[in-house]
């Protein structure tokens, strides 16, 4: 069985900088910089208040969703009635996406005109 290589290594991402030695003697070493990478924007999940859908239903969609307990979702089901929103939890762009389209559908299944939205967490 060969066990030689065939190809290159692969090179890491990242630029490389070209760094004369310390002797001065015309060598020059190849450095590698670290890359700094920026976590992904954030988005937070907001429910809106309606006049139809049953406080009930909001709360078991927080429970199956958005995996809250039973008093943290009648707590956020609370402040959505009262302030008219309030955030279900806070993800990246396409799990937060995904996260609305799960509750307007199911929402939409029910019955019930519950609105869910995302928008950038500032």
């Amino acid at each position: 069985m060969k066990s030689m290589a065939t190809q290159p290594p692969a090179v890491p991402p990242g630029p490389i900088v070209h760094r004369p030695t310390p002797e001065g003697d015309g060598t020059v070493v190849l450095e590698r910089v670290p890359q700094k990478i920026k976590p992904p924007q954030m988005y937070q999940v907001l429910m809106l208040n309606d006049d139809y859908t049953p406080m009930e239903f909001v709360v078991v969609v927080l429970q199956e969703f958005f995996h809250k307990d039973r008093e943290t979702a009648t707590q956020i089901m609370l402040k959505i009635h009262l302030d008219g929103k309030g955030v279900c939890g806070v993800y990246p762009h396409d799990i937060a996406n995904t996260k609305v389209q799960l509750v307007l559908d199911a929402a939409r299944q029910a019955g019930h005109p519950l609105q869910c939205v995302c928008e950038p967490v500032e």
